[in-house]
């Protein structure tokens, strides 16, 4: 199996990268600044078409869109400035949809699966206040796996958008609940059980199905 990984330099990224190795599978990882196997920024165009012509013709089985950033972490209510906004949205959603665009006929080939890390901060029935940003971004990404989802359907294409757990990285600091071990071991099993069936799903890194 081809897994493209986005974000694989670091974090959960990195880790669900070192799974799939360790498990046999072919892997192509990206990183914006150089740590992973390609060097891709997902918030600039021209980069997602370097990625393409790198892998050119080859099958991708399972692509993971992974990079994030959690840039407003703190901001009080008088902050979050306009360009921290568009800096968010350019990687967290636009990104993904690039990625995406990118890849697709490298996903037909394999008639694939895309998976996009969301967030339970997506949900609006979970609404503690703060993180405008990062939340709005991250309902957006799901809002746009969920449309993927029906858009790709017929190219055999199943999509899933997941939420990773409060994982102990650097995003999720060290108070977190769960190590990023257990997020990747809990995350590939969801991967690998995603199908055209289940296609559209937000679930946990535990296999629950996450409130919208």
């Amino acid at each position: 199996m081809h897994v493209v990984i986005t974000g694989a330099g670091r974090g959960i990224g990195r880790t669900l990268a070192d799974h799939y190795r360790a498990r046999g599978d072919a892997l192509t990882g990206t990183a914006r600044d150089g740590s992973a196997q390609v060097v891709l920024d997902v918030a600039d165009p021209s980069q997602h078409a370097d990625l393409a012509a790198h892998l050119v013709d080859q099958p991708v089985d399972l692509l993971i869109c992974n990079a994030g950033v959690y840039l407003d972490k703190g901001q009080g209510i008088d902050g979050y400035p306009a360009d921290m906004w568009a800096q968010s949205f350019a990687t967290n959603v636009t990104g993904v949809f690039l990625t995406v665009q990118a890849l697709l006929p490298n996903l037909r080939a394999a008639r694939g699966k895309i998976v996009i890390l969301s967030s339970q901060m997506a949900s609006h029935t979970r609404a503690p206040g703060g993180s405008y940003i990062y939340r709005a971004s991250k309902a957006a990404a799901l809002n746009l796996g969920r449309n993927l989802a029906t858009d790709l359907h017929a190219d055999g294409i199943a999509v899933g958008i997941y939420h990773p757990g409060w994982v102990k990285t650097e995003m999720g600091g060290s108070a977190a609940e769960i190590t990023s071990d257990q997020a990747a071991e809990g995350l590939i099993e969801r991967f690998d059980a995603l199908s055209l069936e289940t296609s559209g799903c937000f679930e946990t890194w535990d296999g629950r199905p996450h409130v919208y």
